[in-house]
This record gives structure tokens, C-alpha cells and sequence, in this order.
């Protein structure tokens, strides 16, 4: 048993780790080729966002050991949505006063930049605490079976990869850079050490957490996908664009659908 925490530090700080580097991966592609395929990586983000809420988080959170009422966590998702709206509008105060980005002439400008660091950090919120939640259920598979816990170590990175390359993207369209996109990212992939840890020393009560945690997670992806992300393609409004934009979306639940597929 002792043993058990050190199995569990490893493998969650493993697929944390390297889920975010094969993102990082992007990295390596010239800047000209980088800036070509930003905009594609966003669709896809969108995508992975919706489809990792609505095949992954949502339904893994309502079919949860304990939970009696679903209604109590599409509920969490409700207030999370909310929660997410106002936690935005501070951010963009504190990084736009009122007195100075009123809606017109040269302030565009400064609403859209707070805009997208509101945007950045309400996506590292989401994936901190979406790998926090991945973290909790590493823990409990290892506390089963040291090889049912790498059998879903082995799972959960291979589902965050295309999550975590649309995270990225996301960053960079933010208007963070590569450094920092890298580094936030690492940070936010160590909280699933802290979930496994948490889990490991207190698992029943992680595991009466995890549905709301996930729901709070899952109303962050929506958020961020249809609030933030969406109405920027809109920006763009020829029929091949859209059809890409739409395939590309498609593509990024397809990805998810097929990774979780796997996962079960």
C-alpha cells in the first residue's frame, strides 16, 4: 500500500507531462506556418472542448457512483455557466476600466484584448481543474489495481493530447506566448498530481466531490467554446471557410468520440 502513492504520483505527473509536450509540439512548426494554422487549431479546439463535455465529462459525472439526483449536477453546470460569465466580466474589468474601453472608436481594441486574456485564464481554470478531476480517477484505479491504474494512466493521455493541443491554441489566440502558453500549460497539467494525491489520502470524499467537480469543468469548456471562441468565427463568413471552420469542428469531437471510445 505504501507503495500505492508513489505508483500514483508518477503516472499522473507522467500524463500530465507529457500530454502538454506532444502539444507542445506546435512549437516546432515555423512561425509563418504557426500563424497558418492557428485559426484551423481554434475550430479544433472548439470541437475538442464540446465533444470533452458532452461524450467524457458530463456523462461520466451524471453516471457517478452516489449520484441519486441528476438533476442536482446539471444544476452545478447551470451555475458554473454563470459563475464563468461573471468570473470574465471581473477579469475584463481589471484589465479594462470602464472609464477608458467604452464600446466604440479606438477602445475596440483594448475590450478585445482584455476579452482574450479572459478568455486564456478561464481555459487554464477549466483545465486545471478538468486534470485535477483525471487525477482523482487515476488514484482510485490504482488503489484497485496497480495495473488498472496504468491502463487508465495510459487512457487519460492519450485523451488529453488533442484536448490539450486546443488548449493551446486557445492560449496563443489569447495573446500569450509560446514560453508562457508552455509554461501555464505544464503548471495546470500538475494539478492532476494534486487530484491523485487528494484521492489517494481522502478518496471518499473525492469521490462525492467528483461529479460537481466535473460539472464545474464541463460548464467551463461550454463557456469558453460557445461564449468566447464561437462568435470569433463569425468573423469570417465565405462558404469555404465556414464549411472548414465546420469540419474542423467536427473533426475535434470526432478525435474526442474516438479517444473515449478507446478509453471504454
Amino acid at each position: 500500500m505504501d507503495n500505492l502513492i508513489l505508483w500514483i504520483v508518477v503516472f499522473t505527473a507522467l500524463g500530465g507531462v507529457l500530454s502538454v509536450l506532444a502539444a507542445a509540439a506546435f512549437l516546432l512548426l515555423s512561425e509563418g506556418m504557426r500563424a497558418r494554422v492557428l485559426s484551423p487549431l481554434v475550430s479544433f479546439a472548439i470541437g475538442t472542448m464540446l465533444g470533452a463535455t458532452f461524450i467524457g465529462i458530463l456523462p461520466e459525472a451524471l453516471e457517478a457512483p452516489g449520484v441519486e439526483e441528476p438533476h442536482a449536477v446539471t444544476l452545478a453546470v447551470l451555475l458554473g455557466l454563470l459563475a464563468f460569465f461573471l468570473l470574465e466580466k471581473m477579469v475584463i474589468w481589471r484589465h479594462c476600466h470602464a472609464d477608458e474601453c467604452e464600446a466604440h472608436g479606438s477602445d475596440n481594441h483594448r475590450i478585445e484584448h482584455a476579452h482574450r486574456m479572459a478568455t486564456g485564464q478561464l481555459v487554464l481554470l477549466g483545465d486545471g481543474i478538468h486534470n485535477m478531476v483525471d487525477g482523482v480517477l487515476i488514484a482510485a484505479a490504482f488503489l484497485a489495481d496497480v495495473q488498472l491504474g496504468i491502463v487508465t494512466s495510459i487512457a487519460v493521455i492519450a485523451h488529453e493530447i488533442p484536448q490539450e493541443v486546443g488548449d493551446f491554441a486557445v492560449l496563443l489566440h489569447s495573446g500569450y506566448s509560446r514560453g508562457k502558453a508552455l509554461f501555464y500549460n505544464v503548471l495546470a497539467s500538475l494539478t492532476t498530481v494534486v487530484g491523485g494525491v487528494v484521492a489517494y489520502f481522502s478518496l471518499s470524499l473525492a469521490q462525492e466531490a467528483v461529479p460537481y467537480v466535473l460539472a464545474i469543468a464541463a460548464s467551463s469548456f461550454i463557456y469558453i467554446a460557445v461564449a468566447d471562441l464561437i462568435p470569433g468565427l463569425h468573423k469570417r463568413t465565405e462558404l469555404t471557410a465556414t464549411a472548414q471552420q465546420a469540419f474542423l469542428i467536427l473533426l475535434g469531437v470526432g478525435v474526442i468520440a474516438l479517444t473515449d471510445a478507446a478509453m471504454h
